[in-house]
């Protein structure tokens, strides 16, 4: 049996990015009414709570730079001080010391030296004797890479032997993009205040995080309006399509699959049978005809349609509630003939996931993408993504979120973005960012299975973009119910599928801090 989940967090995690969080700060100051005193109070509070929690012993070395970060950070050790630990400020940039010791010390004894007054062998010194390091060097308005005062700190933070407890965001982070371009902070955990900032959730600054533990502080309500939004297990409870207990097979999902160019069937069984383990009621199996006895032999439960017959294959889609297209179609001329017809017989209201091979000829000008505007979901990863869009991979994996919005504009259709972590997109909505990141489904095929899971789960959902995040959860899930780490291969995946639904629908792990709203373990390397 597998471990429970270990993430946590309400159905309504949202990500701002840097910029959005100063202006949701600056919403619930001016318009809220919220005292922004108040807002630092409950933040430094709430932090020196969780590191408590998680290292209730040793001394506590502050790292304080210029902003709110490190007004934060100053209420943290002033809290921790009156509990009675014994806590330093190192300030490594300019402050107003009497305006500090007024507003955020209120007296309590913080001791607070300057970086300037250290030297080497002040800073070893200090950090020597800590049991944990506090990082309130940077914060989220900050653009490019740390200066070289900033950058001096960050460095001697990452030598020291403490765990690092790090403001908001790993000091020297993007909160828009995840990018690290110069001395970044190797946090082990990191505590943010009323959501993850999206740049801590996307590499390589996820893996600079640590734990992410996201607090909440007095905010108003967040509108949503612009956010991201992040999958949790209470999220993707809420979205697991019901079924009648009257139901039938073809009240539950039609599907059609698309897949398997000549001796190519194995891609066309992961998305058959991971279809059927998430619910799918009928499944119609469209390929070569070489592939017939191979995929009868594993796939009894399916009706083969040969992809050359196509009075059969559009009777088919008209029949369908949904269609997957592409893995292991081939790019060969007959590859090509059939994604065309199925383009051009598919009911303007069928939905359809266009995976692999179908990208790649759409991308090479090979077949019209019209037809799938409105209606599919494409689920690209970041090769596949460069040819749609005509980008290097390196671009591409710069600004993540600016190549989902590119996609997803430019062929007016819902977008999985496969990757670490995969987002999903549709348009005019929310972005929707998966919480897992594991290199153990690095593994050819797994796509297959997603694509499967994603296409069944469409019929039954709000919006593609939902059936598609709902897809990354169940699959991910599937996946650690294997319990086979670097191991795992998409059998595996479809085998643990119905797992991964039980688990699903029961109730979610409650946070360890009842304050939080969303809490999530340190990427893990495997």
């Amino acid at each position: 049996m597998a471990a429970p989940d270990p993430i946590r967090g309400s159905a309504a995690v949202l990500a701002p990015t840097g910029v959005q969080a100063a202006a949701l700060d600056r919403d619930a100051i001016l318009q809220g009414g919220v005292p922004g005193s108040a807002l630092m109070e409950a933040a430094g509070r709430s932090a020196a709570e969780v590191l408590a929690k998680l290292h209730p012993e040793g001394d506590v070395v502050g790292v304080v730079g210029s902003g709110n970060n490190g007004g934060d950070a100053l209420v943290l050790l002033r809290t921790l001080a009156a509990w009675g630990r014994s806590v330093k400020a190192v300030l490594v940039a300019d402050r107003d010391r009497g305006r500090d010791e007024r507003e955020l010390l209120h007296g309590w004894p913080v001791e607070r030296l300057s970086d300037r007054e250290l030297g080497a062998p002040g800073w070893e010194r200090i950090f020597s004797g800590a049991g944990v390091i506090v990082d309130g060097i940077l914060g989220t308005g900050v653009r490019g890479a740390p200066r070289a005062r900033q950058a001096d700190a960050i460095r001697r933070v990452n030598a020291a032997p403490a765990p690092v407890l790090s403001i908001d965001l790993p000091s020297g982070s993007s909160a828009e993009t995840g990018a690290t371009p110069g001395a970044t902070v190797d946090a082990d955990v990191t505590v943010t205040f009323g959501g993850p900032k999206l740049g801590t959730l996307l590499h390589p600054a996820r893996a600079r995080a640590g734990r992410i533990v996201a607090v909440e502080i007095g905010f108003p309500p967040w509108s949503g309006r612009g956010l991201a939004r992040v999958l949790t297990p209470a999220w993707a409870r809420r979205r697991l399509p019901l079924r009648s207990p009257d139901t039938h097979k073809n009240a539950v999902g039609r599907m059609v699959v698309v897949a398997g160019g000549p001796a190519l069937a194995g891609a066309a069984v992961l998305v058959v049978r991971s279809a059927f383990r998430v619910g799918a009621g009928y499944v119609r199996i469209c390929s070569h005809e070489r592939n017939r006895a191979v995929l009868m032999k594993n796939l009894p439960e399916a009706v083969f349609v040969p992809w050359d017959d196509e009075a059969e294959l559009s009777e088919a889609l008209r029949g369908s509630d949904a269609v997957a297209l592409g893995p292991g179609l081939g790019l060969d001329e007959g590859a090509r003939r059939v994604m065309e017809l199925t383009l051009k017989a598919l009911p303007p209201e069928v939905p359809a996931v266009v995976d692999a091979d179908a990208l790649n000829l759409v991308a090479a000008g090979r077949v019209d993408p019209s037809p799938l505007a409105g209606r599919a979901v494409l689920t690209p990863h970041a090769g596949e993504a460069a040819r749609l869009l005509g980008w290097t991979k390196e671009r591409i994996f710069t600004d993540r979120p600016a190549a989902l919005r590119e996609l997803v504009d430019r062929f007016s259709a819902a977008v999985l973005l496969k990757g670490a972590p995969s987002l999903v997109l549709e348009p005019g909505g929310a972005m929707l960012v998966d919480s897992r990141d594991s290199s153990a489904l690095a593994v050819a095929g797994m796509g297959d299975a997603l694509a499967g899971v994603v296409a069944a789960l469409t019929p039954g959902s709000a919006s593609s973009a939902e059936a598609a995040a709902l897809g990354l959860h169940l699959t991910a899930r599937a996946a650690a119910h294997s319990a086979k780490g670097i191991g795992v291969i998409p059998s595996d995946v479809v085998e643990y599928l119905p797992a991964a639904l039980r688990e699903t629908a029961s109730a979610p792990t409650p946070p360890l801090f009842p304050f939080a709203n969303y809490d999530v373990p340190a990427v893990p390397c495997v």
